[in-house]
């Protein structure tokens, strides 16, 4: 009896730790994303005070910073003043699909604008970052951007490249088959001067007889 009381004991014990557990994970979830929220907060608010960038292209500024953090190329990003200045950010009325991808999204505003991805080995170059974001009002809705590492678009592009070797490959087939049925006129023109020398000679053989058989006759 007490051996079974005592394992009574340690299963509920062991089943309030794991609730515990669960409620915790519940909990850090919220709160993490509430600290991320945050920091997105603070560098949309740094971008726009200190640099005197437009609300939105701030806030797609500090999207990509986010996104690109998890880069498996880069350390992090910076944005110099100048990436948001004209020439390196817009923000441009659209009212159409973000794009004609999975981001067929209609949108009514398209910001863009540039940064400096800097690698995680420190012998590469810093890369060129593009960075678009498609909005509804104040609201994001759709987000793309110039990853160094895009697994997907190289598949894409080796599956173009075979597409293409491919049509030309019948290209030439076509061009074979239409060599071969223009010769095949001149085979026909062969044979009808054949058979048109074949005529002559019978004529011909025709006439020897016959005039052979009118000297008989006149002898």
């Amino acid at each position: 009896m007490d051996r079974n009381h005592a394992s009574r004991r340690l299963l509920l014990v062991a089943g309030q730790l794991a609730a515990c557990a669960a409620s915790l994970m519940l909990i850090a979830a919220p709160a993490a994303q509430a600290d991320q929220l945050d920091q997105h907060n603070d560098l949309v608010n740094q971008f726009v005070t200190q640099m005197h960038a437009d609300p939105l292209v701030a806030d797609c500024a500090a999207h990509g910073d986010f996104v690109a953090s998890t880069s498996t190329a880069l350390d992090h990003v910076e944005f110099p003043p100048s990436s948001f200045d004209s020439a390196h950010a817009s923000v441009t009325p659209w009212n159409d699909s973000f794009d004609e991808g999975k981001q067929r999204v209609k949108v009514d505003t398209i910001v863009t604008v540039d940064g400096i991805g800097i690698p995680k080995e420190s012998g590469n170059s810093p890369y060129d970052l593009k960075f678009r974001c498609g909005y509804v009002g104040q609201q994001m809705l759709a987000f793309s951007w110039n990853d160094p590492v895009p697994p997907a678009h190289a598949r894409s592009e080796r599956g173009t490249a075979s597409s293409g070797a491919h049509g030309k490959g019948k290209h030439s087939t076509k061009k074979a088959t239409g060599k071969g049925s223009k010769k095949a006129p001149a085979h026909k023109s062969s044979t009808s001067s054949t058979k048109s020398s074949s005529k002559s000679t019978t004529t011909k053989s025709t006439a020897k007889k016959t005039t052979s058989k009118k000297k008989t006759t006149a002898h």
